[in-house]
């Protein structure tokens, strides 16, 4: 009897015991079924200021309606390399190092590829058991011999399909899990937004598992400007806005602005219309993207657990002050963009006003996927504005624009520029860049005040200042007329968030 007791109560042991084995895999299980999916949509020069979202009705709808709207969003340098690398490290520029799109400016250089790369937030995600997928363009010199060629991939990410160089839609070569990919002008194969498009559906689809982050970074709307062939004809009636600053010379800003040539030439304003429209063109196959993402989402019960965060790397001017097509400016079209976010936990229909910027995003993803890193980021996690009921003042009040001016010795088509520190010139020889193009600015926004204060690096020692409470296009420069004590303190600050990093930047 004794026997047949304990060969029960035994039997009870093991039962039990494969029951708890049981109850705590349900449970690992549910843990990481919650960890969300991250999508991050990344456009190429799209502006906010100019009506840049005006075509995209679908994204509006799928990602803005169904969350928020952040209507303060800002790039902390207006330039794609130096923005981008922001993205990726949470870092400002002087931090990063990434100083503009040349590879003398650390764009994709063997320095960022050995001490910076490594510190992305890809590879914390990767780290902690997230599958991790990149389509499209990463940074400018990506994949180019002097950068490492295409079987550079960049740590963290497990499916790799990089554009090499700049933003094309035709005729590029690309990086596919680091073997060379080559595309030529054949719309139904070649097309590189909808070949993003493609590619991710495909990721969704097959995903199984582990949680995912997915950077879908388009060409649209950069040059050269390229719609797919059943968008050639939309907006055909369309000119760009005609605001306060368009085709207006200033003799009170910096020397760049000051050589532009005013008023513009018919033949510039008629290019500047079309690269409106076309501008907006190719930003129809990104609403297409987003729609067939949210539809695959759907489809496969992933949409409730997936964050989609859309934005772009930098605005965009087209004749504002006489400058015909480019960005690299201090003023809000060229800083400021659209972002819009939807996910779990997030009511619909919002708007937020809160400052937000580029350096936020990789501490707001490692933060949504529960991975702290305190100290690291000069940013700050939007997570607990994600899921406020109301606009928070105090998340920030101050932040920083940097951009460091590209030249080269000669450009092309203007001989009088030889050796005079110029790059980016148009046909009309109007250059959009130059070494002296190179400022620091404060942006410091409270219930009170909105000043925006820029320092020069140049001869000059140049100083512009606005008040955008008053002067929204930026119109007027009063730095030499604004209260001596409101300039010193934003002198100050410009000079202490210069030199900041991590906590330190995210003082007001």
């Amino acid at each position: 009897m004794q026997t047949l007791n304990t060969e029960k109560m035994s039997c009870r042991c093991v039962f039990l015991f494969f029951i708890s084995l049981y109850v705590c895999s349900v449970f690992h299980l549910s843990y990481a079924i919650q960890k969300p999916n991250i999508i991050f949509i990344l456009t190429d020069d799209q502006d906010l200021m100019l009506g840049g979202m005006t075509p995209m009705l679908k994204t509006k709808k799928l990602i803005g309606d169904a969350g928020i709207t952040f209507n303060n969003m800002f790039v902390t340098s207006p330039l794609c390399c130096p923005s981008r690398s922001s993205f990726l490290t949470g870092k400002y520029t002087h931090n990063h190092r990434v100083l503009n799109n040349s590879l003398s400016g650390n764009c994709s250089s063997a320095l960022w590829q050995k001490y910076v790369e490594p510190t992305a937030f890809p590879v914390k995600l990767n780290q902690n058991g997230y599958k991790t997928f990149f389509a499209g363009k990463y940074l400018n010199q990506y994949g180019k011999k002097h950068a490492g060629g295409v079987k550079h991939i960049p740590p963290g990410w497990t499916s790799w399909n990089g554009l090499v160089g700049n933003s094309k839609y035709y005729n590029y070569s690309m990086s596919t899990d680091g073997v060379l990919e080559k595309h030529g002008c054949n719309y139904s194969i070649d097309y590189l937004t909808d070949i993003i498009n493609h590619r991710a559906v495909k990721f969704i689809n097959e995903h199984k598992g582990n949680p995912f982050f997915m950077m879908l970074s388009t060409p649209a709307a950069h040059s050269p400007f390229t719609p797919a062939p059943q968008y050639s004809k939309n907006f055909s009636t369309r000119k760009a806005p005609r605001d306060k600053s368009f085709n207006k010379h200033s003799t009170d800003k910096h020397w760049l602005i000051r050589q532009a040539i005013s008023p513009m030439s018919n033949s510039t304003i008629e290019l500047i219309d079309n690269i409106f429209r076309n501008r907006w063109r190719t930003l129809l196959s990104v609403d297409d993207l987003v729609e067939n993402i949210v539809k695959q989402l759907t489809a496969t019960g992933l949409l409730n657990n997936t964050y989609i965060f859309f934005t772009s790397d930098n605005g965009y001017h087209l004749g504002q002050f006489s400058l015909p097509y480019d960005k690299r400016q201090l003023y809000d079209f060229d800083n400021r963009v659209p972002f819009l976010v939807r996910g779990p936990g997030i009511k619909a229909n919002q708007t937020r006003n809160e400052l937000v910027l580029n350096i936020d995003f990789a501490p707001t993803f490692l933060s949504l996927a529960g991975i702290k890193e305190p100290g690291k980021f000069d940013g700050k996690s939007l997570q607990p504005l994600l899921t406020a009921n109301k606009t928070d003042p105090k998340f920030r009040n101050n932040f920083l624009i940097e951009h460091s001016g590209e030249f080269h010795e000669e450009v092309k088509n203007c001989p009088q520029y030889k050796n005079q520190g110029m790059s980016s010139c148009d046909i009309n020889c109007v250059c959009e860049d130059s070494w002296n193009n190179t400022y620091g600015c404060i942006r410091n926004i409270d219930s009170k005040n909105n000043f925006k204060y820029c320092e020069f690096n140049d001869k000059e020692h140049f100083i512009e200042m606005y008040d955008l409470e008053k002067d929204a296009a930026e119109i007027t420069n009063i730095a030499k007329s604004a209260d001596p004590n409101i300039v010193l303190h934003l002198s100050q600050t410009l000079a202490t968030l210069s030199l900041c990093s991590g906590p330190s930047c995210q003082v007001d």
